[in-house]
């Protein structure tokens, strides 16, 4: 348990921080494994420099003492890293209310440069140009997060988004060219049962079953994830009997159509439309508007909606609906020409849902894109240089649970708003609203500098030069 050195003066960040990861205690197998990944955890996340383990080690003062047992936490204690989510998911719903319950998946890479490190292959570099195809080294997740929506309650918070799953989603290897047929068409089984949208459909369901398990089973589940998983084997699921709700982005040129008429052995109609087709023509669906919260405000949002329709190649017998957004109209300038933003295509397999509903589960999705920067660039997930087989995948899922865990302490201590707890920003940053990762990171410093906690197997610098100089060694 972690002891404050100076008990009389208790900083409120550090307190609620501290007192959140001792919901961790039944994650690991003994006390003085979690003492020791706690510690850890308040080293990678506060360290100065590249978040690796020998910084962790240094921020905490261990430099001239025995290093093995700091590694071994993570390669040899049997922790699964999936349980550190287990309490950041329950405190998100207890404390925030959350009905239905909104949650966000999308996949992101994390870039590496050994070639030895387990689980590391080429993926595409989605930041390369559409008109070349960039490849990098490195490791695949796949990561949810739940959707706390803030504005519910003061009409002016945006909504924050906690990472509550984070798991490694590596591609099935490709034999290599003299490969026999037996381990050909192993790799066929395996690329099909193994791909990305399959380990999608797995972690929905192991969701679900989660909150079955804690007394959440009444609550309904909304998902919503990009175009990537807009295919047979997500919308092929019978989601409907599982009490979730699927809305992801679609393709212009998806073939939709609705049942046929009569009783014949036809069940698809021969009138077949595009959602494309449907954003142009009035005959199809008529223009909505919907009140969503964005860009903190309510603004009105111009939509159609399809309902009773069929996508023969998806969801095949499945009933589905469509969602259109018009493009938004924006200036760069108060007297300068108008341009629009790109429409969006939304496919659903929520059948009763208010509209307004799920298009502003959409719009809050973009805080897990907020969740990937942080992660990567921010906080340095992936710069820890592991290479055990159970350490690539358990020093970047702890720094993920303490970045859910610091978002999580800083709402329940300050609130959804920047306050004066907070250092003061620089010009250019004047009208940030609320605190940002960075924000919460430097205030948990400067609580720790002013009062050092006191950890069983460590302990916090006793000034910011001593930070500064263990991230120069």
């Amino acid at each position: 348990m972690a002891v404050f050195a100076n008990s009389s003066s208790r900083m409120t960040l550090l307190e609620t921080l501290l007192n959140l990861i001792e919901k961790w205690h039944f994650v690991f197998p003994q006390d003085r494994s979690r003492y020791r990944a706690q510690a850890m955890a308040f080293g990678i996340l506060c360290g100065v420099g590249k978040r690796t383990i020998t910084r962790a080690i240094g921020f905490h003062g261990n430099t001239d003492k025995d290093w093995s047992a700091d590694y071994r936490v993570f390669s040899r204690s049997p922790w699964e890293p999936r349980g550190l989510f287990h309490p950041i998911l329950e405190h998100a719903i207890n404390a925030h209310s959350l009905k239905p319950i909104v949650v966000s998946i999308d996949d992101t890479r994390v870039w590496r440069t050994g070639r030895h490190v387990p689980q590391t292959q080429w993926h595409r570099d989605p930041m390369g140009p559409a008109f070349h195809t960039n490849l990098r080294w490195g490791h695949r997740f796949l990561q949810a997060s739940v959707v706390l929506p803030l504005y519910q309650k003061d009409s002016e918070s945006p909504s924050r988004t906690i990472p509550v799953r984070w798991e490694m989603a590596p591609v099935v290897k490709k034999p290599g060219k003299g490969a026999r047929a037996e381990e050909l068409k192993a790799y066929r089984q395996a690329k099909k049962a193994l791909n990305l949208s399959t380990q999608f459909v797995e972690m929905v369901q192991e969701l679900r079953d989660r909150l079955n398990t804690t007394g959440h089973q009444e609550k309904p589940l909304i998902v919503v994830a990009d175009g990537s998983f807009c295919n047979r084997t997500v919308f092929g699921h019978d989601w409907s009997a599982a009490n979730v709700s699927m809305v992801t982005r679609t393709r212009k040129d998806i073939v939709l159509c609705k049942q046929a008429r009569g009783t014949g052995p036809c069940f698809y109609g021969t009138t077949k439309f595009t959602p494309q087709q449907v954003r142009r023509r009035k005959s199809l669906a008529q223009w909505q508007t919907a009140s969503i919260f964005h860009g903190g405000c309510q603004r009105d949002v111009r939509f159609k909606e399809l309902r009773k329709i069929y996508w023969q190649g998806g969801s095949r017998k499945r009933e589905v609906r469509l969602l259109v957004l018009a493009p938004t109209g924006y200036r760069t300038s108060k007297n300068g020409r108008k341009y629009y933003r790109k429409p969006a295509y939304l496919l659903t397999t929520d059948l009763t849902t208010p509209a307004e509903v799920l298009l502003q589960a959409y719009f809050d999705r973009w805080g897990i894109e907020v969740n990937h920067r942080d992660e990567k660039q921010i906080l340095g997930v992936g710069e820890a240089q592991v290479w055990n087989e159970k350490s690539v995948l358990k020093v970047p899922a702890l720094l993920v649970a303490m970045y859910s865990w610091l978002l999580l302490a800083g709402l329940d201590c300050y609130g959804p708003k920047r306050t004066k707890d907070f250092e003061p920003l620089p010009k250019w940053r004047a009208n940030a609203k609320r605190p940002s990762c960075m924000d919460l990171v430097t205030l948990l410093r400067r609580q720790l500098v002013v009062n050092p906690v006191e950890f069983p197997t460590a302990k916090a610098p006793p000034s910011y030069e001593s930070l500064v100089r263990g991230a120069a060694a």
